[in-house]
């Protein structure tokens, strides 16, 4: 029991947190929650108080006979024991009303500072599963307990007032009737004690596979898997391994409720063997007239009651250790900390950016990678420059727009723009800065205004600045052929019109371009476009970019080719650098590369990739 009551301790520091994140949330609404609460407290005990008088006024009146003038007291007793349970029920009804407000509006609250922690902490924390196990407790076990942890206080008030006041109507039949009432419960508060710390040992222990099961029917159930999971019959797989993960979870869960039952009915007994024994006693002494039956029918009326809300303050203590548990899942999610963060004093960059950007011997490891993903990387990008990057899958070259954009600190080494190294900027200034179209960007399902507009939210307001976007990208021909143009919704999560991987690319590459940004990170911008469309974007592509510093990573040459400047990575550096022209007559891979896609060269060299 020591340790038990010692991890109890341990978690009460979550309590005020707990209080205070309720009161900011639904302040006024927990304050008149606990005004009935106090109103409902004391209607029991009139009821029991109003029990005796009834009783005893309807003996005296039946004895003496129906005509006698003291008939009417039971009368106008019954009217006030039906006005009690009135109020009492009104009070029951608005409380759950006004709990119900309470509790949405503290659930709402929790997600809200939930999405803001996810959005304040770092790429590297999404790189771990220790992350999503405890994203996903403070989620799924954790949101309604601040609100369930106030409705278990307070139900635990009113019991304990209603307790002590029957603890008074009972002590004045016997001293030792309240304590009796206290040591019934005793076994009771350690089966739940010893039940709560067992489920959140298991509930804690068993979240990855928690996962594991969602991961498993999310598989089955959405649009993005359907092709595979149909063309590779996978679908009775994915289900079984569903299930044969339930069916074990679910296991263990029934045994730890069916010995929760066991130990529960145990105690349940002890607690029946003293409430017995102790009407019997209180029957006894009406049989002898020591009290009437008035006082009887109180006695045991309160008794019993206090018996019934001991369990019930028992179950709520459970259940407030059991939240302050929880809590602790919630609250070390929402102290997680970025490791990256702005400067006291951030430097301002120049504008527009009259040097450029300088990579200096970056060396970088993903955080659960065995190997490094750049080692002692140099580049430098000139101002107003295009450059493209090319090399073999794992390279590297994703890496840089990561670095750059400060999803990640290098390990070692430095980037500058303009000679400032980007730690000495504010991330949202320095991100401002850069227009970027990612690899996978992605397809938000709102209407292609909203959509281009997300690049940024002040330019997106001016209808010119959409237009132009989707002119530098290519995309107006696309969104003319919308049913309702610009406006037409995207996404089938609202029913809105599914475009093709290639005009999905167009809408992303419209965001990246309404951005007026100094630098501009490309990755693939042509992967998803057929010949015709990519021959057609890279003769105005120039024109859109210039002034702009470019960096472009590409598989495709006839992009590259377009550049002011080739850097071919291997080896997670770079090996050869040059213009087109320049490559080619150092007759490196670039060169086999290229020779090999206009057919020039030898079929042993057909295995060369970039």
């Amino acid at each position: 029991m020591a340790p038990k009551l010692r991890q109890a301790i341990e978690q009460l520091p979550h309590l005020p947190r707990a209080l205070a994140l309720v009161r900011k949330a639904a302040g006024r609404w927990t304050a008149a929650w606990v005004v009935l609460l106090v109103v409902q407290s004391i209607l029991p005990v009139a009821v029991v108080l109003v029990t005796r008088r009834l009783v005893d006024s309807v003996v005296a009146a039946t004895t003496a006979g129906a005509g006698n003038p003291g008939f009417r007291e039971p009368l106008l007793l019954a009217v006030a024991m039906a006005s009690l349970l009135l109020a009492s029920e009104l009070a029951r009804a608005l409380a759950q009303w006004v709990r119900t407000a309470q509790a949405e509006l503290v659930g709402d609250h929790i997600r809200e500072l939930i999405q803001e922690r996810a959005a304040a902490v770092d790429m590297a924390f999404y790189d771990t599963p220790r992350y999503f196990d405890t994203l996903h407790r403070a989620r799924f076990d954790a949101q309604t307990r601040p609100a369930a942890l106030v409705e278990s206080l307070g139900t635990l008030l009113q019991g304990g007032l209603t307790l002590i006041a029957m603890g008074i109507v009972l002590f004045g039949y016997a001293w030792w009737l309240p304590l009796i009432l206290l040591l019934s419960t005793v076994p009771a508060l350690f089966v739940v004690m010893q039940a709560i710390v067992r489920r959140h040992e298991w509930t804690v222990n068993s979240t990855m596979d928690q996962r594991r099961s969602t991961y498993f029917e999310h598989m089955q159930l959405t649009r993005e898997t359907f092709a595979e999971i149909r063309l590779y019959n996978l679908a009775g797989h994915f289900r079984t391994s569903f299930t044969t993960l339930r069916d074990r979870l679910r296991g263990e869960r029934l045994n730890l409720a069916r010995s929760e039952a066991g130990a529960r009915v145990l105690a349940g007994l002890a607690g029946l063997t003293l409430l017995g024994a102790s009407l019997v006693w209180m029957l006894l002494d009406a049989l002898r007239g020591t009290i009437s039956l008035g006082q009887l029918a109180m006695f045991g009326q309160a008794f019993l009651q206090g018996q019934r809300l001991l369990r019930s303050s028992l179950e709520n203590l459970g259940q407030i250790y059991s939240n302050m548990l929880f809590l602790g899942n919630l609250f070390e999610f929402l102290e997680l900390q970025p490791t990256i963060t702005d400067p006291h004093n951030p430097c301002v960059l120049p504008s527009p950016i009259k040097h450029g950007l300088s990579f200096q011997d970056l060396t970088f490891t993903y955080p659960t990678a065995p190997q490094s993903a750049l080692e002692q990387f140099s580049l430098e990008v000139p101002a107003g420059s295009t450059i493209a990057l090319l090399g073999r899958n794992g390279a590297g070259k994703s890496t840089l727009f990561k670095l750059l954009l400060r999803f990640y600190d290098p390990d070692g080494g430095s980037i500058k723009i303009d000679g400032i190294d980007i730690r000495n900027l504010a991330q949202n200034d320095l991100r401002r800065r850069i227009a970027v179209l990612f690899q996978t960007p992605l397809k938000f399902s709102t209407s292609v205004a909203e959509n281009i507009a997300y690049g940024d939210m002040e330019a997106g307001h001016d209808p010119a600045n959409i237009a132009h976007a989707l002119e530098a990208a290519g995309a107006t021909s696309i969104v003319d052929r919308l049913p309702e143009g610009k406006n037409t919704m995207l996404g089938p999560w609202f029913g809105g019109t599914e475009l093709s991987l290639g005009e999905w690319q167009r809408i992303a590459l419209s965001r990246a371009f309404l951005r007026d940004a100094d630098i501009v990170l490309l990755d693939e911008p042509t992967s998803a476009m057929d010949s015709w469309a990519e021959a057609e974007w890279l003769g105005a592509f120039k024109d859109h970019v210039k002034g702009r510093t470019t960096i472009v990573i590409t598989h495709r040459l006839s992009t590259a080719r377009h550049a002011d400047f080739i850097h071919v990575l291997d080896g997670r550096r770079i090996t050869e650098s040059g213009t087109h022209d320049e490559l080619l007559a150092q007759e490196g891979r670039y060169a086999a590369a290229w020779g090999y896609q206009v057919g020039n060269v030898q079929r042993s060299t057909s295995n060369v990739q970039l």
